[in-house]
This record gives C-alpha cells, sequence and structure tokens, in this order.
C-alpha cells in the first residue's frame, strides 16, 4: 500500500508539472528554432519533472501515509501490547544501527510497512489484522523485515530509480509527441496541440510500462528484506510469519469487484506485483545457510 500510494504521487505531480509547463510555455524552448527539438534542452527539462514528482512523493511519503492509511502514532503506550511493539521496534532498530522510528498502527487485514525520506526519520505502521492474527515471535519477525527496509535505505533507492525511470518516460514522450506533430499532423513550426496531447498520452503509456521496472526492483528488495529479518529476528520466525500470512491469503478470497484483476499466477500480473509470491519467500529463506 505504502508503494501504490508512493507512485500515485508521483504520476500525479507528473501530470501536474507538465500540465503548468505547459501553461507557462516552458515547453516551448524545447523547439530549436522552432523546428527541430533541442534534445540537449529536452533531457534537463525532463530530469527536472521526472525527479521533482519522485522527491516530492519521498519528501511526502509518511504524511500520505499517516492520512491515507489512518496510522495511529503510538505517544504514550495504552496496554502492554503497544509498550512491547515500542520496545521490539527500538531494540531492533539498535540492531540495525538506525534511528527509532516512529510507531503506528491502522486498521485492516494483515499488513506492516515502512516509509520515510531516510533511515534515520521512518515510520513502521502494522495493522490491527496483523496483531490479531501472529504471535509475537511473528509480528516480531515481521518488525525486523521493515527494520531491514529502513536500514537499507530502500525508499531513497526507489527514488532515485523512480526519478531515472521518469526522466527516460517524459524524454520518450516528448519525442513521441515530436514526431506525431510533424510527421502525421504536419505542424512544419512549433508544436500544436497534437504535440501536447500525444505526448501526454504516451506518458501515460509509457509510465504503465517503466513501473515494471520498479516492481522489479520492489520485489527484489523484499528477498533482500527478508533475509534481514532472519539476521535480526531468526530464520525461523520470519518463515512462520510468512506462513502465516500464507495461510491468511489462502482464506481470503479477492472482492467481487476486484476479482476481474486477480491473474494469480499469470505472467503479466507477475510483472508488476509489488511483492514476490510468498512460496518463492519462504523456500527462499529455507535456503539460508
Amino acid at each position: 500500500m505504502r508503494l501504490l500510494l508512493f507512485l500515485a504521487t508521483n504520476v500525479a505531480v507528473l501530470v501536474v508539472i507538465s500540465v503548468v509547463f505547459r501553461l507557462l510555455g516552458i515547453d516551448s524552448l524545447l523547439a530549436q528554432n522552432g523546428v527541430d527539438l533541442d534534445l540537449n534542452a529536452l533531457l534537463v527539462y525532463s530530469a527536472i519533472i521526472g525527479f521533482s514528482g519522485s522527491l516530492i512523493s519521498l519528501f511526502l511519503s509518511k504524511t500520505m501515509a499517516r492520512h491515507g492509511m489512518g496510522v495511529r502514532v503510538i505517544g504514550q503506550p495504552r496496554d502492554g501490547y503497544e509498550h512491547w511493539l515500542l520496545e521490539t521496534v527500538s531494540r531492533l532498530a539498535k540492531q540495525a544501527g538506525v534511528g527509532m522510528p516512529e510507531v503506528g498502527i491502522f486498521e485492516g487485514a494483515p499488513n506492516a510497512f515502512a516509509t520515510g525520506w531516510n533511515r534515520n526519520d521512518a515510520l513502521v505502521a502494522v495493522s490491527t489484522g496483523l496483531l490479531q492474527s501472529m504471535n509475537r515471535n511473528e509480528v516480531e519477525a515481521v518488525l525486523a523485515h521493515e527494520m531491514s527496509h529502513v536500514a537499507s535505505g530502500d525508499m531513497v533507492t526507489l527514488t532515485l530509480i523512480q526519478g531515472v525511470v521518469n526522466t527516460f518516460v517524459v524524454f520518450l514522450s516528448r519525442v513521441i509527441g515530436h514526431i506525431i506533430d510533424r510527421v502525421v499532423l504536419k505542424n512544419e513550426r512549433g508544436h500544436g496541440i497534437g504535440f501536447f496531447v500525444t505526448s501526454l498520452i504516451a506518458q501515460v503509456v509509457l509510465g504503465i510500462l517503466a513501473s515494471m521496472i520498479v516492481m522489479w526492483f520492489s520485489r527484489w528488495r523484499e528477498f533482500r528484506a527478508d533475509a534481514g529479518a532472519a539476521q535480526l529476528a531468526g530464520r525461523y520466525k520470519m518463515i512462520s510469519a510468512l506462513q502465516r500470512l500464507q495461510q491468511g491469503h489462502a482464506t481470503e478470497p479477492l472482492p467481487d469487484e476486484m476479482a476481474a484483476f486477480g491473474i494469480t499466477g499469470g505472467k503479466v500480473a507477475a510483472l508488476f506485483a509489488s511483492h514476490p509470491p510468498l512460496e518463492d519467500r519462504i523456500a527462499a529463506l529455507q535456503k539460508m545457510a
């Protein structure tokens, strides 16, 4: 969910900046002598738009997570369990060599996430469904998994990857728009509305395709975070937590409104999945020395 919020904000910022630049006439600077596309200017333009989207998403990630998912940050523990959560995260943070993150709880099915703009200013949150369905050893393993994400600086790495991907998406979409404007629409000078519309459509399509790169990185980092959790909390605790999630997935079908999108096991769906299959993650942990 945290990754989806990050990507959604990133796409929204890209579109808004693109429209604003168009309204201000900044994109007219890309036309060299009013005819040819200035590729050097276009690359700088693309990088500004591309990295703006990912950086804004990064710095707003904690705020988006708190408000978007209704996270209640634990200030003063209400009960012994919340006190245990804070103590466990504090211990794991020291083991991982990072600052103590904010710890929160949100309503929902078994899930957890970590977010934040740097490893010493993070937020780790777990759902009520996870706390109700797992024992303390399994919850500890899940927290260790999230702390491993924090310690590895995955959010910053994801931001840089997303920024590079965005840059190429904007760059190529403007090239496509320029070609359509000149070859198909026969606009010989400047850029008309055809360039703007085609560029935006191409940007959305290329953005969807480029998300496969980001999702590949996300799947890879999940394996790495599992291995980190095994070191912090114990391999068998992490395996047990994943098996518990696996049991939950087996007994909870998709809602009717989402069933059409549930291409479970399909190759196309796998390319856009942010997490590897649970059985693959369990197998990787079982093979660890």
